[in-house]
């Protein structure tokens, strides 16, 4: 079946409502098979007065195509949530049949975001070059000038030259982490078994940020290795895990689970160039922590976006920069104690490797 081809669910719902056939992609979709979608109705697939059966409607009153755009059909039986696109076409010699096809907006999402934490990194980098210059040689000579007068005012007073030298000290160190978005030396990349660097990273947290959190592994022992830099892989999920600790606190029902899998047809265009890059590695760092608000959920990768009391917000921030580098996707999914940090990157291959370039 040539439907059976196309990496998007379709399915051909009868006039009378019944599902009546299937392609592949729509059966891992609806969690079914095609025997047991022909026994039921569309309708019992989606939540009741879904937007879908009145789509449905309208094609067969129309009999012309008709696109919605982002509609939640979750359900318990499919999973929740399930925001689709959907095209709903009606079938030239069958009156009062519709074909649907579902576009899961995750990854239209997943790119969009990227694209906009890649954008937002730019801008941190001539930020951070400008800071670096502009700002690091007035502070020494400021941060000097209060160490000079320290020595000369009542120790009462002292006090205040010190807090001068100390928040001289974190604007300083402030600037020093902005100042590696700015290095644009290429990457030195090389094969890495992704499961090596959770192994050290998970170590590394035992020992202490993460030490008496329970962190589960899931792990898909035939990956392929990632053409990355291990150093800054390391640096990434560093980076999500002690935020997924921080998440849990000290709930003593806290878990974070990190997992590896391969998943076959995701696919990015390199922008300028006619070129796709394939990202089947996905690699997921989920806590059932508070979760992201809403609100801060489409900007976390952007710079000085954070929700921590005390956080700069350049933590995520270098997160998708480094995998944007690498030519991966870096995307969130947050609801109250359920928050996945979603990693796609691109597979070593002897004979075709990625694009060591900016991206």
């Amino acid at each position: 079946m040539i439907l059976d081809a196309l990496p998007h669910p379709v399915l051909l719902v009868a006039p009378d409502g019944v599902i009546e056939s299937a392609n592949m992609a729509a059966e891992i979709f609806m969690r079914s098979s095609v025997s047991v979608l022909r026994r039921h109705p569309i309708s019992e697939f989606v939540p009741f007065g879904s937007p879908l059966l009145t789509l449905i409607d309208q094609v067969r009153e129309r009999s012309a195509p008709i696109n919605e755009y982002k509609v939640d059909i979750g359900t318990p039986r499919i999973g929740a949530p399930k925001v689709v696109d959907i095209n709903a076409s009606p079938v030239a010699d069958r009156p009062g049949a519709v074909v649907l096809m579902f576009q899961e907006r995750t990854m239209a999402e997943k790119i969009d975001r990227q694209l906009t934490s890649r954008g937002a990194a730019r801008t941190v980098t001539g930020l951070a070059a400008m800071l670096a210059h502009e700002i690091k040689n007035p502070l020494s000579g400021i941060r000097g000038a209060a160490q000079l007068i320290e020595q000369s005012v009542p120790s009462e007073d002292r006090a205040l030259t010190r807090l001068i030298m100390d928040e001289t000290d974190r604007i300083v160190k402030l600037v020093d982490r902005m100042e590696v978005f700015s290095d644009e030396r290429p990457i030195e990349r090389e094969p890495v078994n992704i499961h090596v660097v959770l192994d050290h990273v998970k170590r590394l947290a035992d020992t202490g940020f993460g030490r008496n959190k329970r962190i589960v592994e899931t792990y898909d022992p035939s990956l392929p290795p990632v053409f990355a830099n291990k150093d800054q892989l390391i640096q990434v999920f560093l980076n999500l895990i002690k935020n997924a600790c921080e998440a849990i606190g000290d709930d003593p029902d806290g878990e974070i689970k990190i997992s590896t899998a391969f998943r076959p047809g995701v696919r990015l265009s390199v922008p300028g160039t006619d070129e796709k890059v394939s990202l089947p590695l996905e690699f997921c760092v989920e806590d059932n922590g508070t979760g992201v608000p809403d609100d801060l959920l489409p900007h976390l990768f952007e710079p000085f976006i954070t929700t921590k009391t005390n956080g700069s917000g350049l933590g995520l921030a270098l997160v998708a920069k480094i995998i944007g580098d690498h030519g991966g996707v870096i995307d969130c999914s947050s609801q109250r104690q359920k928050t996945v940090f979603r990693i796609l990157m691109p597979a070593f291959s002897e004979t075709v490797q990625p694009l060591d370039r900016k991206q």
